[in-house]
Order: structure tokens, then sequence, then C-alpha cells
């Protein structure tokens, strides 16, 4: 017993805690609770209401400038990774032979347009020229149906005369007849006799004229209806051809417009072979993997350099197939970009690709070949910048960089 209580007298007194120690204590404990309560909240919202991935990049379009003529470098002003802006000048081609290929095609456009010119003013000529045409022969066809009808008539007066003739003749004869008697019994005078055969002499001479006459109206007539008939057909042929002869001018003065058209096509384009030797740049960007040197000779295509505009960028990011149940276009995302320390930007998703990544490779697997483990597939997303313009004032951000994509899904 009397070891015991020495034992108890010699064991340390304990100390009770301070009212301020317990104070602190359930502090801590109560801060413990608040933070780990705080993060359950976040993790539950973070997973709920937010989609992220580490699988997405910036991008942005490749403008590939080629020669669009071919010809040897004189000049080139630009260097790798050169802020350009559009229509910068970039290089030049040696402009000679183009120039002198737009003389020589402005040469053949003026020969076209005065041939042109030349075959215009055929038109109208050809025009009156077939009028007139018809119009003389028409006169030709009413004049010969004159002469026609004059000859006939100095036929018919002719006929008339010769019967005039004719009859004197007759009666001249039968006078001479009826003198004989008498001038044998003395009843008459030789000369009176003579008259009267004298008379019927130069009766028959008259009829012979007369008849020589007719004939000679005849031919005449017969002449005037073969140069009718020759009119008439001038005529027809002037009114059958004279239209066409009008529409063939018609169509070579077309024709030659056509060559004024294909001339000035030839110095259109030799126009702009020569304004293509000047290479500018189709957008403003940064210059890269430049290929291109002062007498370099240069093919129609070749490329010489790549611009990356900063201007007109976007997000590719890779969401797993189980994060897409509640993303839609036009949900807000928030970027963080690594190479800029997790600076944000800010954007909205624009569309969500059609197919998986793995289908749309170049060897898409074929799980029906051999044993099948399901993987998780990947969906393409695109995210557009909302306000690229301002968050990207210092140009900085670049396609390729990589980026956290973090979405609210509600």
């Amino acid at each position: 017993m009397a070891d015991v209580e020495q034992n108890k007298n010699n064991a340390p007194e304990i100390e009770e805690e301070s009212p301020e120690k317990k104070s602190r204590r359930k502090l801590i404990v109560i801060a413990v609770v608040v933070l780990l309560a705080i993060g359950a909240a976040l993790f539950y919202w973070h997973s709920t209401f937010t989609e992220d991935t580490d699988d997405a990049q910036v991008d942005g379009d490749l403008y590939q400038v080629s020669a669009r003529v071919a010809g040897q470098v004189v000049k080139v002003y630009v260097e790798d990774n050169q802020a350009v802006k559009a229509g910068d000048l970039i290089a030049e081609i040696d402009p000679k032979d183009f120039q002198v290929a737009l003389e020589q095609a402005q040469a053949n456009l003026a020969s076209a347009e005065a041939a042109s010119i030349q075959a215009n003013v055929n038109v109208p000529i050809a025009s009156i020229t077939s009028n007139t045409s018809i119009s003389t022969t028409s006169s030709d066809v009413q004049g010969t149906q004159a002469a026609v009808a004059q000859s006939q008539k100095q036929v018919q007066a002719a006929a008339a005369r010769v019967d005039q003739a004719k009859a004197n003749a007759v009666k001249s004869d039968l006078d001479v007849e009826r003198y004989k008697p008498l001038v044998e019994k003395d009843v008459i005078s030789k000369q009176q006799f003579d008259a009267a055969v004298a008379q019927a002499a130069a009766n028959r001479a008259a009829v012979l004229e007369a008849e020589s006459t007719l004939i000679g109206y005849q031919e005449a007539v017969r002449q005037s209806q073969q140069r009718l008939i020759q009119s008439r057909s001038q005529a027809l042929e002037a009114v059958k051809n004279g239209p066409s002869q009008v529409k063939a001018q018609q169509a070579r003065a077309q024709a030659a417009l056509a060559d004024v058209k294909q001339a000035q096509a030839k110095v259109d384009q030799a126009k702009l072979n020569l304004g293509y030797t000047h290479i500018t740049a189709p957008v403003s960007g940064i210059v890269n993997k430049k290929n291109i040197q002062v007498g370099a000779n240069l093919s129609v295509g070749q490329a010489v350099l790549t611009i990356i505009p900063l201007t007109d960028l976007w997000v590719t990011a890779n969401f797993k197939e189980t994060q897409l149940r509640d993303m839609k276009p036009g949900q807000d995302v928030v970027i963080k970009v690594d190479a800029l320390g997790g600076r944000k930007f800010h954007g909205k998703i624009k569309q969500i690709g059609g197919a998986t990544g793995s289908r749309l490779s170049l060897f898409p697997p074929e799980n029906a070949t051999g044993n099948y483990v399901k993987v998780v597939q990947r969906i393409p997303v695109r995210i557009d910048f909302t306000d690229l313009a301002e968050e990207n004032k210092d140009m900085s951000l670049r396609p390729g960089f990589s980026v956290t994509p973090i979405v609210s899904v509600k």
C-alpha cells in the first residue's frame, strides 16, 4: 500500500487544456470540414455543370502562296516569321516577257477592231447595194416590157404597111394590064403607059421594103422578149440573193466582232499575267516556310511560302463520347492556353463533329476482324473565340497551341 501511494505521489500531474486551445482546435476542425464541403461542392459542380479536356489545340487556316505564272524571281521582300498585311508585296517575277506578250495582244486587238469596223461599215453598203439592185432590175423588167410592147406595135404597123404596099402593087399591076390595049390603040400615050409600069415596079419594091421592115420589127420583138426574160431572171436573182448577201455581210461583221472579243480576252489575260508577276499576300498574318530567293525560276503553282493569319483562329477539342450528352452548339466555353501560363479566352461551341477521330483516320479500325476491346472514342468539337480581337491584341495566340477548354453544359 505504501508503494502504491508513493507511486501516485511520484506520477506527473496532467494539466487540463485551456479554453483557448479548445476553441482553436474547434475552429481548425470546422475550417477543415468547411474546406472539404467546399471542395466536394466544387467537384460536384465541375463534374456536373462543366466538361473539359486537355486534348485540344488552336487551329487556323494556313494559306499557301504560290506562283501563278512561270518566270525568274528578281526581288523578294519578306523573311520567315515576318508579319505581313493583305496586299503587301512578297516577291517580283521578271515582267519583260509578259510586257512583250501584252503589247502583242494589244496589237492583235487593234487589228481585229479595224477589221470589225470595216465589216460593220460594209453591212449598210451591202444592204443599199442589194436594194439598188432589186430596184434597178425591176426597172429593167418594166423597161423591157415597154420595149416589147412597142416592138409589137411596130410589127403591127409594119404589117399594115406591107398590106398597103401589096394593095398598091396589085392596083398598079392591074393599071398596067388595063393600059396595054389602050397604048396599042393609041388611046393613051406611051408616056402614060411607061409611068404606070414604073409605078407598078415601085409598088412591088415598096412591098419588099415593107416586108423587110416587118421582119426587122419582128426580130426586134424577139430580142426584146429575150431581154425581158433576162431582166426578169436578174430581178428574181436580186430579190433572192440580195438579203442573203446582206446576211452574209452581217455574219462577217459578227465574226469580226467575235474576233475583237477574243483579242480583248487575250489582252485581259496578258494584263493578268503581267499583274501576277507581283506576288502579294492574300491575307494578313505571319510568314512561314519561305521557299523563294532572288534568281530562282518558278513554275506555275509552285509554293513559295505559307501565311498564317492570327485573326481567324478557333479551337478543335477532342471530347470523349461520354462527355457529349449535354453538349450542344452555342454553349459558353472558357479556354485556358498552356503556352500563355493558363491565360483565359472565351468562346462558344460552333459545331460538333460528324464522326469520331478514329473513323475519320486513314485506316479506320475494323472491330469485327479480331478480339474486340471497347475504347472510349473522341469526337472533334469546334469552338470559336467570341472576342478574339480584344483578348488577343498582342497577337500571342498561335495555331497549334495546346489548350484546355471548359464547357458550361448546364
